[in-house]
């Protein structure tokens, strides 16, 4: 398989199929080196960052070049809820440096202030959400920290997430109502199905402003049962919610023909947190690989 780069579409991959930066123990033993290697031969042309990843650009640049593999992008913990601008800008100075050295132009954006998805004794119940008050303050403060970003040459990219004061579909439409174009959103197949949210409906909403994209899959039964025993995060991941596009109910068609349809240009994200021991990483990331190749290429995204 070789890597895909048409429409400047690129389809990389998520070390957390590997090692998962919640749960450290899952994959704890599972050296950098066998998931960079594992990746490339599963087909990917890049990688986001892990827990495993070095953050000097001196150090992980050649570790990258030794496997033929580029760096996609990284998770960036905001509590902008918390910080001014400027003490946001200044924290994330390293992380944006970073990118920028290894030619990364997308930021992967979330809002961590009082969140519970890291948390194995918080029911999902329990998420924090933000007043009316915080939401008019939050909206001004971030499209300001995406501005800023744009300058820099790289784009917010904004990811909705379980377990955050942004989850479901109706809070990512405010946020997308609210703010600035330079505010991008990170369309995330597996989490807003999880929030209760449709994933394609998302997609024809905001395709515009769609600048990076997670695919994974769900696992439909293992949802509607965490749904009903109100299961903290990381215990519903534990037990198997989510696997590769593919394997579970999304039908990644239509979102990627709605994303064709305006141009997407960006990369196309394999991110499907299971447990090592129980979902092989390679096997998956191969069987992930190969659904979104050939689903991409029906799409007319790829050639």
């Amino acid at each position: 398989m070789s890597d895909l780069i048409m429409n400047k579409i690129k389809i990389g991959i998520n070390p957390l199929t590997w090692t998962n930066d919640d749960l450290p123990s899952l994959g704890a033993d599972t050296p950098l080196s066998v998931c960079l290697s594992e990746a490339k031969l599963a087909g990917f042309a890049g990688i986001e960052l892990g827990n495993k990843f070095p953050r000097q650009a001196d150090v992980l640049g050649p570790i990258l070049e030794e496997h033929k593999i580029e760096l996609v992008s990284g998770w960036y913990s905001a509590k902008l809820m918390e910080r001014s601008v400027d003490d946001e800008i200044e924290a994330l100075q390293d992380h944006l440096n970073l990118l920028k050295a290894l030619g990364s132009n997308v930021m992967v954006f979330a809002e961590v202030t009082h969140c519970i998805h890291g948390d194995q004794t918080a029911p999902l119940s329990q998420r924090p959400k933000m007043t009316m008050a915080q939401w008019e303050s939050y909206v001004g403060k971030i499209t300001q920290v995406a501005d800023y970003l744009a300058e820099q040459g790289v784009k917010l990219a904004y990811h909705h997430h379980m377990g955050t004061v942004i989850e479901t579909a109706q809070e990512v439409d405010y946020l997308m109502q609210n703010t600035g174009e330079n505010v991008g959103l990170l369309l995330d197949t597996g989490h807003i199905t999880f929030a209760g949210g449709d994933a394609l409906e998302m997609a024809q909403k905001h395709a515009k402003r769609i600048v990076h994209v997670h695919c994974k899959d769900i696992r439909p039964n293992v949802l509607k049962d965490n749904l009903n025993r109100d299961s903290a995060f990381l215990n519903a991941v534990l037990e198997g919610v989510y696997t590769v596009p593919g394997d579970g109910s999304i039908d990644y068609l239509p979102i990627f023909e709605t994303l064709k349809a305006v141009d997407y240009e960006g990369w196309i994200v394999l991110e499907a947190e299971q447990d090592p021991a129980i979902a092989h990483p390679l096997t998956y990331a191969k069987k992930g690989y190969e659904y979104l190749e050939a689903t991409l290429k029906t799409s007319g995204l790829i050639a």
